[in-house]
């Protein structure tokens, strides 16, 4: 455990050493500096977590750390990263923080909770930001996209129809008013007589300073000559779909520029279709496409992304309410890219929507960005339907940031489709990705797939499952070929969906498609900490795993642990198992029989 600020920012996985300590920072200590140094995105942005600040008035810090009881449903202290966030739960409660990033900040993004209404769809108050003492600006934090109840009877906004309350939290982005906040200042967040929510529970803030909006390209055609609105008064469906189509048969590119442009307001619109097309905004901070179909949604409203397509500098939001893919709940997929000839999405934020989902042969998806969402953060896949243009080979997801997913926050998937027909998908590429604080799900997942590569990526906080799991999905998908797993730092895990653990692999079903395939794979160089209960998990049936050079370290129950019914092998070799608590095991093998370990 270390004092500081746990922040995730252009150096990865850094501490600023300016406070005192908290429980809830156990998740959040410094990994062996040959695997931190790699280990996750490089972003523009630097996040300080609020429990790192300094406390005024009555706020409280709240948490959960290893050894506490394991979690047995979400709450607020598993949903927030670093599983602690700062309480302000009357007037005069505050956080402050220190702007320590080395250059001033002119947008903010600050990660909170406030109540949902008593009969849900959310409520809407302001929490007051104070720099260096004076009062700077009112920011609007809002429930109206957070608050779902799982199993409700009647609908998954319903916190009165029996279901269990997740989704605690949201992302608000903030432009600074008035001069950048330099290098230096402190920032404090305050619940004064004005801000009216009954509570602010503040899990962190970015800070960022956001550069001028991009130009126009050369040559390129306009989305506004066109028609569309970037005052945000019109739709602009159809004006964006007609530059795209004309730009696709003149051989041009198309040029959003700095707006909000709304698209999908008018019943039966069709998403927009990018294929074949360069595709480029101002930027994630000045150019933001915001669907907004009529709910109940009867329509998708996904981009599509197709072979031959360059889509970047955009922003992508919704107003979708729970995950509902064209029904009440409005979330579709962020984009939906496939096509044999290879695609390239840069630089593009995804807020409010379902899974970005990314199929095809030869596409990368870099340096962009998640939150906030309903379904997977980037999920690698080859459909349920043999289709050239899905197959999901050789698809790159690198350098990308995901907080607050709906579902696991980086997934391989291959599915063998509802008839068996559907081949392998290969060559997935999962490479210096961060997620953070995934609110269903886990943070990586392996399900299936040959030549799978997860390296150099963090995760920091996971409240359902595991940091990793890795496997099968469901009774048709493949089973795992071979996949390496290296150089990841993964925080946490274990939560409350069943009986989760830090790292989980387990192999298929008797059920599946493919009851005694065995599960292969490799994992080197990562560092486990903080897991809940076991730092990691193998279970039945068959799994051959390698393990080389790891950590684990400061689980709340065993090191390793494999459990009874598992037949295969395991290879073990210069691992690391400390810090565990009273009483627990470094390895325990329910399998001894059956599961051969050689040291």
């Amino acid at each position: 455990m270390i004092a500081g600020a746990a922040v995730l920012g252009t150096a990865v996985l850094t501490v600023l050493p300016d406070t005192d300590e908290h429980p809830g920072t156990v998740a959040l200590v410094r990994a062996e500096a040959r695997v931190a140094d790699t280990a996750g995105a490089r972003t523009p942005f630097t996040t300080i977590e609020a429990e790192s600040g300094k406390l005024g008035a009555g706020a409280q810090i709240h948490s959960v750390k290893p050894g506490d009881p394991a979690p047995t449903k979400a709450t607020p202290e598993t949903e927030a990263s670093g599983y602690a966030y700062a309480k302000l739960a009357h007037t005069g409660d505050s956080v402050a923080v220190t702007n320590k990033t080395g250059e001033p900040a002119n947008t903010l993004v600050i990660r909170a909770s406030i109540p949902d209404a008593p009969q849900g769809g959310g409520i809407n108050a302001s929490l007051n930001l104070y720099v260096d003492g004076a009062f700077r600006q009112a920011i609007t934090i809002s429930s109206k996209q957070a608050w779902n109840y799982r199993h409700a009877t009647t609908n998954a906004d319903d916190p009165n129809a029996g279901g269990a309350a997740y989704r605690f939290y949201n992302e608000f982005p903030v432009w600074v008013e008035g001069a950048p906040i330099p290098d230096g200042s402190t920032l404090t967040f305050k619940k004064d007589a004005t801000n009216t929510a009954a509570y602010y529970d503040v899990d962190s803030v970015d800070l960022e300073n956001v550069g001028a909006a991009r130009t126009r390209p050369e040559g390129s055609l306009s989305v506004v000559d066109y028609g569309a609105d970037p005052a945000f008064g019109k739709d602009s469906t159809d004006a964006i779909q007609n530059t795209v189509d004309i730009a696709r048969e003149e051989h041009k590119t198309v040029w959003i520029p700095k707006g909000k442009y709304l698209t999908n307001s008018v019943e039966g619109a069709l998403p927009l279709d990018l294929t074949g097309v360069t595709v480029r905004g101002a930027g994630m901070w000045h150019t933001t496409i915001y669907r907004r179909p009529p709910l109940p949604a009867k329509q998708r409203s996904q981009i599509l992304v197709g072979s031959g397509t360059q889509l970047s500098d955009v922003q992508i939001d919704a107003n979708a309410v729970y995950r509902d893919v064209r029904g009440p709940g409005g979330s579709d997929y962020g984009i939906n890219a496939s096509g044999a000839g290879g695609w390239l999405v840069e630089r593009i934020w995804t807020r409010h929507t379902d899974a970005n989902w990314l199929s095809g042969t030869g596409g990368t998806i870099r340096d962009s960005r998640t939150a906030d969402s309903y379904g997977d953060g980037f999920n690698i896949n080859n459909s349920n339907t043999p289709s050239p243009d899905k197959r999901g080979d050789n698809i790159t997801v690198e350098n990308n940031f995901a907080r607050n997913t709906g579902d696991d926050s980086f997934a391989v998937y291959s599915d063998s489709g509802t008839n068996g027909d559907n081949g392998q998908l290969s060559g997935a590429r999962v490479l210096n990705n961060t997620a953070v604080a995934p609110w269903w799900a886990n943070g990586l997942r392996i399900a299936g797939g040959k030549d799978v590569q997860f390296k150099n990526n963090l995760v920091n906080s996971v409240s359902s499952n595991s940091t990793l799991e890795v496997g099968v999905f469901g009774d048709s998908g493949h089973p795992l070929e071979s996949a390496t797993v290296s150089g990841n730092v993964l925080l946490g895990g274990g939560g409350w969906n069943g009986v989760r653990h830090g790292v989980q692999i387990g192999s298929p079903a008797p059920t599946s498609n493919f009851p005694d395939a065995f599960t292969n794979v490799v994992m080197t160089d990562n560092v486990m900490r903080g897991a809940l209960r076991a730092g990691l998990l193998i279970t039945k049936k068959n799994v051959n795993v390698t393990l080389r050079n790891n950590t684990i370290d400061g689980p709340a129950q065993q090191g390793i642990w494999v459990t009874s019914g598992v037949t295969g092998t395991g290879t073990f070799s210069g691992n690391e198992v400390q810090n565990l608590l009273p009483g627990q095991t470094k390895l325990q093998n329910d399998s001894s029989g059956t599961f051969k370990i050689t040291e």
